[in-house]
C-alpha cells in the first residue's frame, strides 16, 4: 500500500499543478483576448478554443485530485451519524462506484478520442482528440485513487491528503 500511496500522492499533486496552470492560462487567454478585441480591435480566432481546452484540463485534473483528497461532494454529516460498520460499507460502495465512474470516463473518452483523431480543431490545427485526452487520464487517476481509498478502508488506515 505504501508504494501506491507515494505514487498516488505525486500523481494527485501533479494533477493539481496542471489544474492550477490551466486556471492561470485561462486568465491569461481571456485577458489577452479582451485586450486584443477592445483595445487593439483585432480578436484572435484561437482564444476561445484554447480557453475551452484549458477549462477541460482544470475540471478533469482538479476533479481527480479532489477524489484523492476526498474533496468530492458527499453526505458526510449523515454518514457520520451512522454506526462504524455502516460507515465502512457506505465508504466501500462509494469507492466501488467511483471506480466504475473512472472506468466509464476513461473508456468512453478514449473511444471518443479515437473516433475524432483525424478531425482538427479549426482555429488551432490540432486534433479534436485533445479535448478527450485529459478526461481519459483523469479517469485512470480516479480509478487509482479510489483503489487506494478502498485498500485504506480495508486495512483500517487513512489516506493522507496530497496537500498536508
Amino acid at each position: 500500500m505504501e508504494w501506491l500511496t507515494q505514487i498516488n500522492s505525486r500523481l494527485s499533486r501533479w494533477g493539481m499543478y496542471v489544474a492550477v496552470a490551466g486556471l492561470l492560462g485561462i486568465v491569461a487567454v481571456v485577458v489577452g483576448s479582451v485586450i486584443w478585441r477592445y483595445i487593439l480591435n483585432d480578436a484572435p480566432a484561437w482564444s476561445e478554443q484554447v480557453a475551452l481546452l484549458l477549462v477541460i484540463n482544470v475540471a478533469m485534473f482538479g476533479g481527480a485530485a479532489g477524489v484523492r483528497d476526498e474533496g468530492h461532494i458527499g453526505m458526510e454529516s449523515l454518514v457520520g451519524l451512522a454506526p462504524k460498520n455502516v460507515q465502512f460499507w457506505v465508504g466501500n460502495i462509494v469507492g466501488f462506484f467511483s471506480i466504475v465512474f473512472g472506468i466509464a470516463l476513461a473508456w468512453g473518452c478514449s473511444m471518443m478520442a479515437i473516433s475524432v483523431w483525424s478531425n482538427a480543431i479549426p482555429t488551432l490545427g490540432i486534433s479534436e482528440a485533445w479535448r478527450y485526452i485529459p478526461c481519459v487520464i483523469s479517469g485512470v487517476l480516479i480509478i487509482l485513487f479510489s483503489i487506494e481509498h478502498l485498500i485504506a478502508m480495508f486495512s483500517d488506515k487513512e489516506v493522507v491528503p496530497s496537500w498536508h
